[in-house]
């Protein structure tokens, strides 16, 4: 059994107050407006053959967002693994469920599963968001503007 996506965030997900804190807060923002794409993970990882009972499995929403962690950082499914159970950002951009931490099978079994047709659709959907704000500059965090006026 899959959860599609996390329909509430918990109280605890927080992000550093440390440039990549805020590069995550801002592209986890981007990934609440991309409902489409969740779906198209979903049904990736349907196709695999997995049966709606037994226990459950890491959140479609999750599985997405950490194959964009272990892409975006350049991350090993060891080191991915790592730091999601290292982290308190990554936790909260991956918006595991409390008490999760994937091992690295399970995050090389489902990010696997993800089709070459939905990467190409991540990337559309990044290339039309990007031309729609005109290649808007990230906001930045308050640590990060007083570090760069020094």
């Amino acid at each position: 059994m899959r959860q599609e996506r996390t329909i509430q965030a918990t109280i605890f997900e927080v992000f550093a107050q440390h440039e990549i804190g805020c590069e995550l807060k801002a592209m986890s923002q981007w990934l609440d407006g991309q409902l489409a794409l969740v779906s198209q993970v979903a049904g990736d990882l349907r196709r695999q053959g997995v049966r709606e009972t037994g226990r459950r499995g890491l959140p479609a929403e999750s599985v997405l967002r950490c194959a964009l962690l272990k892409q975006q950082r350049q991350l090993s499914y060891e080191e991915l693994a790592f730091h999601l159970e290292d982290s308190a950002s990554f936790r909260a951009f991956a918006r595991l469920p409390l008490g999760w931490s994937p091992k690295k099978s399970v995050l090389h079994q489902t990010i696997g599963a993800i089709r070459a047709e939905t990467w190409e659709a991540v990337n559309q959907a990044l290339l039309v968001s990007a031309k729609q704000d005109r290649w808007r500059a990230v906001p930045r965090c308050a640590w990060t503007a007083r570090s760069a006026r020094r």
